[in-house]
């Protein structure tokens, strides 16, 4: 998300052996569902608005960054067929409360439908956020890149099965970093889908990026990740639901009435999670941001240009500054369709059937059609 998406006040600047553990579907889902080490989760601990949602699998795997073995979560949905799958990578937005459960509708809506491609979606938690380890670390870009490249290509992971032949959706900060690693040949997609794709952070966006900026930005940096203070900044200015509650409503989503309390306890319940803030104070303050400039984002996707499928997705209600960037897209080299949707930051968990249709057509269009 840009502008503003972080669930802070901006003016506060003023001052293929899969050696992973899974979990295949039972028939009682309420039975509890162990994930390895600090993600053991149980059925009812995934809130979803729709718990016919539940994915096929929940499961773990062991990403290896420098001196950190860190437990990465993700799931897979997919219908019962007979016939071989083709797949698709789903990657939440980068939030506070980024988290897989913003996909879950609109892989259930793709996976369910009978073509003549069967589709399978994985949907995975960004290094400290979701429901993956949030270690402290030093987050940026390349971090989450490196990432990336690592869960789509190591011979370990999760996705090595797909090889060349994946398809990645990527809300917001996912959607850039992702076209930033295929530009630089780190993966290989056959395809990408950008839904309210953003590269500025909320304050960087606001407020510029000249020195004296980008000073105060590191002492609020540093601040969030105090052990002691930072806890009660985080607290006071995160993670309380009535934060929550207020941004949803103000631009995460266009409608206030699609904020349920079910969507901000789910919300709210991340941002209580061992390490919470060390990803959202890089956030919030650029460190994760793609590239710099308008002009760098545009250029990511001209880059492209005839060497893959790509849709954007913009949506009619974003913030001001959020909508400018996607609009910037429209009818750049390397953007094969452009479309506008209802929503505001997370368009694809408050609309989903509306952004699965898009997506589906997508998919259609360029693979079912010459299957």
């Amino acid at each position: 998300m840009a502008a503003n998406a972080a669930f802070y006040a901006p003016s506060l600047i003023r001052s293929c052996k899969l050696s992973h553990s899974s979990l295949s579907r039972s028939a009682d889902f309420r039975k509890s569902l162990s994930v390895k080490a600090s993600t053991a989760l149980s059925y009812s601990e995934l809130p979803v608005a729709d718990k016919s949602s539940v994915p096929t699998k929940i499961s773990s795997w062991q990403w290896k960054f420098k001196d950190n073995s860190i437990n990465i979560y993700y799931e897979e949905h997919e219908r019962e067929s007979n016939e071989p799958a083709k797949d698709i990578l789903m990657i939440p937005t980068i939030s506070d409360v980024s988290t897989v459960e913003e996909w879950r509708l609109v892989a259930k809506d793709i996976v369910q439908r009978v073509g003549k491609i069967n589709w399978r979606a994985t949907i995975v938690d960004w290094p400290g956020l979701g429901y993956s380890d949030r270690p402290k670390m030093n987050y940026d870009a390349d971090v989450m890149e490196n990432f990336l490249v690592d869960f789509m290509n190591s011979p370990d992971s999760p996705m090595c099965y797909s090889g060349k032949d994946l398809v990645v959706f990527g809300g917001g900060h996912a959607a850039a970093i992702t076209v930033r690693a295929a530009k630089k040949g780190l993966i290989n997609p056959t395809a990408i889908a950008a839904v309210a794709p953003t590269w500025a952070g909320p304050l960087p966006i606001v407020f510029g990026r000249d020195s004296n900026m980008e000073t105060r930005y590191g002492m609020l940096r540093g601040t969030l990740r105090a052990p002691a203070l930072g806890w009660m900044m985080y607290n006071v200015l995160v993670s309380n639901e009535k934060s929550i509650e207020s941004q949803y409503k103000s631009h995460v989503y266009s409608n206030p009435e699609n904020v349920t309390p079910t969507v901000i306890e789910s919300r709210y319940s991340l941002t209580k999670r061992n390490g919470a803030r060390y990803v959202p104070a890089a956030f919030l303050t650029g460190l994760l941001d793609p590239v710099k400039t308008r002009e760098e984002f545009v250029q990511l996707f001209a880059d492209l240009d005839g060497k893959l499928p790509i849709i954007v997705l913009s949506t009619k209600d974003s913030p001001k500054r959020s909508k400018a960037e996607m609009e910037a897209l429209k009818g750049v080299k390397g953007v094969s369709q452009f479309v506008e949707v209802a929503g505001a930051l997370l368009p694809h968990e408050e609309y989903p059937t509306v952004v699965a249709e898009e997506l589906y057509r997508f998919l259609q269009e360029n693979f079912e059609q010459k299957a």
